[in-house]
């Protein structure tokens, strides 16, 4: 089944709406709903039924150790599944939410266990954007939701990169347009003293300290010999079909080597993609180049970076090789995202 939902609706007019309604009985009676976040679309099931979680596992093939993101429809709910909120916690809500955030807290031990493969903690966020909130308010507990894709490819930003990849696995997908972020939140341990960042998102690192002062980085998210302590994050996520490199130089310094990486690959029979800035967009010729935002406006590279890598899979690309960003800002997230779909893979053009 797949229904529509109008983000423009007004919150009142659109909880009252049938195809919330619909979704929200879906989800009590156990069954799986897609529907958009401001980051990207997620999968949702009650947390409350290990029956309903279990059926999010097995539509997307994802691993049972990789813990599930609860979703409220309100800040004041979230004292209801955890045993505190520190003051930083509640410092970070009052910033950041509703907003692309999560936060991980010492959960009560009334959600299902395969929420949270078996940890204390639970990850929780509150999504700003009004038909996930009208949902969330209409169901009235928390609903589990990671990405609504196959584990392991770019996360949908669309309801039809939903519809490719789950179509027959779930009962409604809600249409809310494209996202605005285009990469999943930023999860932040808040059960210390200090935070951890364990995974950037829409919001920043720099963000987060301008509120609060000093954040950690979990060494995992730097240090390729060190475990990540995100469990969702030692998995290669976010990948394309094809065989995805990335490409550290400038890429007008290394304009002539890139070529003739091209038409080396090309000479084997491999179609090459190029996933570009509109900077760049000229600069190298390929069998396709997909142009994924402006290196001026890091927003823009984000909100079409899945986009951008899903279609190099609609063209049967072989090959990609894609630009890089610095590891600041909202390139930081990217940079993140595109690193796992590489498997860590960066093309050396000095040889």
């Amino acid at each position: 089944m797949r229904r529509v939902a109008d983000g423009g609706q007004g919150m009142r007019q659109l909880r009252r709406s049938e195809e919330i309604q619909t979704a929200a009985a879906i989800l009590k009676e156990g069954g799986l709903v897609a529907f958009p976040t401001e980051t990207v679309y997620g999968l949702g099931a009650i947390a409350t039924s290990a029956d309903a979680v279990a059926g999010i596992y097995r539509a997307k093939g994802r691993p049972s150790d990789n813990p599930l993101i609860i979703h409220l429809g309100s800040v004041e709910r979230v004292a209801d599944w955890v045993k505190t909120v520190p003051p930083i916690a509640q410092v970070l809500a009052k910033r950041f939410w509703p907003g692309p955030l999560t936060m991980i807290f010492q959960h009560r031990g009334n959600l299902a266990a395969n929420v949270t493969a078996g940890l204390p903690t639970v990850a929780v966020r509150v999504p700003d954007h009004p038909v996930a909130q009208a949902l969330l308010l209409e169901v009235g507990i928390p609903v589990a939701a990671p990405s609504a894709n196959r584990s392991g490819r770019p996360s949908p930003t669309e309801a039809r990169h939903v519809w490719d990849d789950l179509h027959g696995k779930l009962a409604m997908i809600l249409d809310g347009g494209p996202t605005g972020y285009g990469v999943e939140s930023t999860v932040v341990d808040v059960t210390g003293e200090v935070p951890v960042l364990l995974r950037p998102g829409g919001v920043t690192l720099e963000q987060l300290r301008e509120a609060v002062g000093a954040v950690e980085v979990d060494p995992g998210l730097t240090h390729e010999d060190v475990t990540p302590r995100s469990p969702g994050m030692k998995y290669r996520h976010y990948a394309p079909e094809g065989d995805l490199w990335l490409v550290r130089e400038p890429w007008a310094e290394v304009k002539e080597a890139l070529e003739r990486a091209v038409k080396r690959h090309q000479a084997q029979g491999l179609r090459v993609g190029l996933l570009v800035t509109g900077e760049h967009k000229d600069l190298v010729a390929a069998d396709l180049t997909v142009c994924c935002g402006w290196r001026r406006d890091p927003l823009s590279v984000a909100q079409q970076l899945y986009h951008a890598l899903r279609t190099f899979d609609e063209k049967g690309m072989d090959v990609i090789f894609a630009e890089t960003f610095p590891d600041e800002g909202l390139f930081r997230s990217v940079m993140n995202r595109l690193m796992k779909a590489a498997g860590g893979k960066i093309l050396d053009l000095k040889r």
